[in-house]
């Protein structure tokens, strides 16, 4: 299903603009009618991509799980349940990668992500106060491949530089691989990354939906890493797909901010699925009987903000 996209985005919380790859928190984007998600000729993430993961900081191996769930989710054998996690990756790939190689980024080659080393660093080595340049070298202890994805989750009492103030996550490069990083924000501002399983900061004040797999913060976290993740595979050196200026785009899932079934608005995440037994609201269904909710993805084509329900 397609939502329409809102010509002008009503505020939730003015911010300035943020860095390359941020997920943009709910603010005002009034873009020219020219301005569109386009593709800029740039490098994309396709094939087989290994996905390395670093832990800093104590999370419970049932919290793991919900993430690790999530990333064999996106290329999952055909037959789970529908919508998937599955299918919202076939999106990616339909929109953006089999556009650029049309355009002349390679072959059409499927894209997997696959997952590969996983280490802690339980005692946060580096403290409980990160900057941006440690979070890039903790994304290099990840061990990522040429090609691949390092992904950098900090727990619920690590502080990161304009973590909650200008961003939920963020995704970069250097000249080997991608990194990806995303905090658990149940004690910082669970109110701005984990909305809508929490009662939003700003804005108009709805109930809090229930979270499909019992953890505020690591459901929320699931949903910036899917931000991210669609993200990095779309544009991981910023020169890809994106709208607006290149220091501060906005990507395939950011270009729909809050978004996540049809009929949203701000305030309203849109139409979802909920689960009978738990209440929890999703709208995809991954391995293990997870559920999760996934953001929007953008159409270029048609300028609308496509969703699983």
């Amino acid at each position: 299903m397609v939502c329409r996209v809102l010509v002008a985005a009503v505020v939730l919380m003015s911010l300035a603009q943020l860095s390359v790859g941020s997920r943009r928190l709910m603010e005002l984007y009034i873009p020219p009618a020219s301005d569109q998600l386009t593709y800029h000729h740039g490098t994309v993430l396709s094939g087989d991509i290994p996905v390395s993961v670093l832990w800093y900081g104590r999370f419970t191996p049932a919290q793991k799980s919900i993430v690790s769930d999530f990333l064999f989710s996106l290329t999952t054998a055909p037959g789970a349940a529908t919508p998937s996690v599955g299918q919202w990756w076939g999106t990616i790939d339909q929109l953006y990668l089999s556009s650029a190689a049309t355009n002349g980024a390679g072959p059409a080659t499927p894209t997997r992500v696959l997952l590969d080393a996983q280490v802690s660093d339980e005692a946060r080595s580096l403290g409980n106060s990160l900057t941006l340049a440690q979070i890039e070298e903790l994304a290099a202890r990840a061990g990522g491949k040429k090609g691949g994805i390092a992904l950098v989750f900090t727990d619920k009492d690590v502080a990161v530089e304009g973590f909650c103030s200008s961003r939920c996550g963020k995704h970069g490069a250097d000249t080997k691989s991608a990194y990806i990083w995303v905090g658990n924000s149940v004690k910082q501002c669970p109110g701005q990354c984990a909305w809508p399983f929490a009662q939003p900061q700003y804005g108009p004040q709805g109930k809090p939906l229930v979270a499909p797999n019992g953890d505020v913060g690591m459901d929320g976290l699931v949903m910036v890493l899917a931000t991210m993740v669609a993200g990095t595979v779309t544009n991981p050196y910023g020169d890809a797909f994106y709208q607006g200026p290149k220091e501060a785009p906005l990507e395939a899932c950011t270009a729909c901010p809050g978004v996540y079934g049809s009929g949203a608005y701000p305030g309203f995440p849109g139409n979802l699925l909920v689960d009978q037994t738990t209440g929890a609201s999703y709208n995809a269904n991954g391995v293990n009987g997870r559920k999760y909710l996934l953001p929007a993805l953008y159409n270029p084509a048609t300028s609308t903000c496509s969703t699983l329900v």
